[in-house]
């Protein structure tokens, strides 16, 4: 049994590491069975099997490093913590959590797992980025932020966010209203985000000066789109015609990040999906990246990862090729 202790330096309240009626001690109590955990003063001491007692130390170490980047250390983190020191090869939780990708009104986006970190690089360092993955794994939120982050450091003039309006049980033919009204609830998803990241007065304004356009994928054909930041949401929901009319929209100065979940396919007549061949089409080009995020990654609330899971388990057993879809 090995004795290690942890001291805090008296720039970190003590509160901020073990959390509110030490609920972030809690977590970690509960991650790691085998080590003791005493907190007196400013010192944590463990006591413990050598290698449980090291992973511990180091746990503590990283989330220190995050509460001194300006961010509280919630019972989440601790436990998005844990899983990533457990993986092969070894994440460092403060690289990830520490990192800011927008703020507006004293909320900051940033990624939360490894596979978002992963996504948020690869959005960085190519012209066209791919994020495939079930729903709450952050696919658009993020690629939002980055576009937001992008248009605010002046990388680019505007931002186009743009959906398939390919409806799970409806036609847009039978539904109330003028065509934009018909259009709103497909492109709500993304209004939503936006509110999150801009100062909600003024998205009419930049939309109004073409800074942000948010249109159906339709709208998108004959263009050519320069000095952009382009968002293809629901890509499942493309026929692989329409995913190269997209693609091949892309103009000098632009970014493209297309989303989509390959098992909430909605295209009638079991129509081939776009997304689901994209990747075998462009695989080998320079400057194009595919990310797959996972249930591991959903970032809602935490019945989703266990539904998300649970349904996968389903259609794999019952091979069912068309999984119900969760909204």
């Amino acid at each position: 049994m090995d004795r290690t202790l942890v001291t805090v330096p008296p720039s970190i309240a003590m509160v901020s590491l073990v959390g509110s009626t030490d609920s972030n001690l809690r977590v970690v109590e509960a991650a790691f069975p085998s080590v003791a955990i005493t907190v007196r003063g400013n010192e944590i001491t463990l006591r413990g099997p050598h290698h449980e007692c090291s992973e511990v130390e180091k746990l503590f170490t990283e989330l220190m490093v995050v509460i001194r980047s300006g961010q509280a250390v919630t019972p989440d983190a601790v436990t998005r913590a844990i899983t990533m020191l457990a993986q092969e090869p070894q994440e460092h939780p403060a690289e990830i959590l520490s990192l800011n990708i927008v703020s507006n009104r004293g909320k900051t986006i940033r990624p939360k797992t490894t596979n978002q970190k992963l996504y948020v690089d690869a959005i960085e360092e190519n012209t066209i980025t791919f994020g495939i993955g079930p729903a709450g794994t952050g696919k658009t939120y993020l690629a939002m932020a980055k576009a937001v982050s992008a248009l605010q450091n002046k990388k680019v003039n505007r931002i186009i966010l743009t959906r398939p309006a390919v409806e799970a049980g409806e036609h847009l033919g039978f539904l109330p209203g003028t065509l934009s009204e018909k259009i709103d609830p497909y492109l709500r998803p993304l209004f939503d985000a936006l509110h999150d990241m801009i100062d909600p007065d003024s998205i009419p304004r930049l939309m109004q000066s073409g800074v942000i356009e948010v249109a159906p994928l339709a709208y998108m054909r004959g263009r050519t789109l320069n000095d952009a930041f382009i968002i293809l949401d629901e890509a499942q929901n493309t026929t692989p015609e329409q995913m190269k009319m997209f693609l091949t929209r892309l103009g000098f100065g632009s970014k493209m990040v297309v989303t989509g979940d390959v098992t909430q396919v909605d295209l009638p007549n079991l129509a081939h999906s776009g997304l689901r061949v994209v990747r075998d089409i462009l695989k080998n080009i320079d400057d194009i990246a595919f990310l797959e995020l996972t249930a591991d990654d959903v970032v809602r609330h935490r019945l989703i990862t266990d539904i998300v899971k649970a349904y996968s388990a389903f259609d794999e057993a019952r091979q069912v090729p068309r999984p119900i879809r969760n909204s």
